[in-house]
């Protein structure tokens, strides 16, 4: 085995594009990058669509399927792909779950919770409708929706078009013998999907407005989306809680004897509200009022080794033969490193979708806590914070792989603030230039790379240049620069994505390369 330690960064959102127009990679200050860049072996690779096992070229990768590639050294099927299978060959209604469900709902309601896009990210509106139509077929009669609004993964204001869209196909279906509608809904990133417990009130208030109908009152979803943007020029993703009523009572509580279920099929910002619908007395996040008993599914299993939810629809993709296993095998040291609000990458997604750690005495996972406050209000973020952990951890020579997170290209960017995202992708230049010069120190290799893009592209294409400019909310289809640093190299010709980044790390320390693993990137 190599003695030379190798510290890959993750620059999360940093993706390479040629154009400079709302380009917060190209023209922030980054002269540690830009060094890099100059005086080092690098390339691009693919971190979107196929490469990360989603169906076409033309999906954006994200945060999830990306460590998911890059930690285990394959493509699997996932999200959206995985229920297209499913709901296209039919599998997921010949289901037990599918079948327990509807056989509860029937004389009841069959609630769907979940973010009304079709970004491909989190969800899709495409399988909701077929879950819907599904429904009326197998003699359901009421249906309700509690829709959460994106603006991230698609582009910010077109919660009306998704509303509409939703409503259209409704329509079609209702009759005498089916009602289907919107019941509640809000803002993604203030009701209902919090991930790695940063902020349990934002699933306090989606539980208060899905459940019990508790939030301000609208006759429609559209009125309530117009209403606030009219009032508080609120986006999508920070739009308040909304009930809808007919003469001032809720039209889809939440009761006893329900279905619910939670149809996004990406984990991270599943979990919490699973375990408010899920756990019982034991559980003490916040005061759920009167639960109801009601049977609760997810899309997906989104934690197997928690088993949460206990139901789901589509089996996940079981990832095996993970970085994390074989350095394990081989009696190799690791450390993991980020803020909260990427740690389940570099931990959960990286080891395959697995809460716990193959080894205890050989894996090392820091969690830094994030700040909870809008991230363009502190756009370096716990940089500084995360780069103190990891230098400690290259300078005490005990880890021969050491990996870290910096979310500011991302979390930064989804924000739309053009000008806090160029401050935090120089933070991320500042914490690189401190991690080369520890590395410089014990002679370690640094592998630099990002999983998906997003700080690089800004702003939503013009159609022409006297359009306003708007901001770009969501993930980019770019590709990300894989850097190599106190290594000579040669990189193969070819195209490569994340999935070949395991077999490279294994190669520049020496370690046999699985069988099953994409080749690496260099010779």
């Amino acid at each position: 085995m190599n003695t030379k330690p190798v510290v890959l960064i993750v620059m999360d959102g940093v993706g390479e594009r040629e154009s400079d127009f709302g380009n917060a990679v190209k023209n922030a200050y980054t002269p540690t990058l830009d060094e890099l860049k100059a005086t080092c072996p690098w390339t691009t690779i693919k971190a979107h669509g196929t490469a990360v096992g989603l169906p076409s070229d033309e999906d954006m990768g994200n945060s999830e399927v990306g460590h998911n590639a890059i930690g285990c050294g394959q493509v699997y099927s996932q999200g959206a792909k995985l229920v297209n299978e499913s709901i296209e060959s039919g599998a997921i209604f010949e289901s037990d779950t599918w079948k327990k469900l509807v056989e509860n709902a029937k004389g009841h309601t069959f609630h769907f919770i979940g973010l009304l896009s079709d970004g491909n990210v989190h969800s899709n509106i495409s399988h909701l409708k077929a879950m819907i139509t599904e429904l009326k077929k197998e003699g359901v009669k009421s249906v309700r929706l509690h829709v959460l609004l994106d603006g991230r993964d698609v582009p910010e204001g077109s919660s009306v078009n998704f509303v509409k869209d939703i409503e259209a196909h409704m329509a079609e279906l209702n009759g005498a013998d089916f009602d289907a509608r919107i019941a509640s809904g809000g803002g993604r990133m203030y009701i209902t999907m919090d991930r790695y417990e940063a902020d349990w009130t934002m699933v306090e208030r989606g539980w208060n407005a899905h459940v019990h109908g508790i939030g301000r009152k609208f006759n429609s979803a559209l009125e309530a989306i117009e209403t606030y943007q009219k009032e508080e020029n609120a986006t999508d993703q920070l739009m308040h809680e909304f009930v809808i009523c007919d003469n001032g009572q809720p039209v889809g509580q939440i009761k006893d004897h329900d279905s619910v279920v939670y149809f996004n099929f990406r984990g991270d910002r599943a979990l919490e509200i699973s375990k408010a619908f899920d756990e019982g007395a034991e559980f003490n996040k916040f005061d759920r009022g009167a639960k109801p008993d009601v049977m609760y599914a997810g899309m997906l299993q989104y934690d197997a080794d928690l088993k949460i939810p206990n139901m789901y629809l589509a089996n996940p993709p079981k990832i095996e033969n993970t970085m994390s296993e074989y350095f394990v095998k081989y009696g190799v040291k690791t450390y993991a490193v980020s803020e909260t609000q990427k740690f389940g990458h570099v931990t959960y997604f990286w080891n395959g979708n697995r809460s716990e750690k193959f080894s205890d005495e050989l894996e090392t996972w820091v969690e830094i806590p994030s700040d909870v406050i809008p991230f363009d209000q502190r756009p370096w973020m716990k940089s500084a914070e995360a780069t103190d952990a990891l230098i400690e951890a290259i300078e005490s020579g005990e880890y021969q792989f050491l990996r870290c997170n910096y979310p500011n290209g991302d979390m930064v960017g989804h924000t739309g603030s053009y000008e806090s995202t160029i401050i935090g992708v120089e933070s991320v230049d500042i914490a690189l230039k401190r991690v080369k010069e520890a590395c410089d120190k014990v002679g370690a290799i640094m592998l630099i790379t990002a999983d998906h893009g997003n700080a690089d592209e800004m702003y939503d294409k013009r159609k022409k240049d006297t359009d306003p400019i708007k901001p770009k909310t969501s993930h980019t289809l770019s590709k990300v620069p894989f850097i190599f640093y106190n290594c000579d190299v040669e990189i193969k010709d070819g195209e490569f994505g994340l999935s070949n980044i395991a077999a490279t790390v294994f190669k520049l320390l020496g370690l046999e390369v699985p069988a099953m693993w994409d080749e690496a990137i260099i010779k």
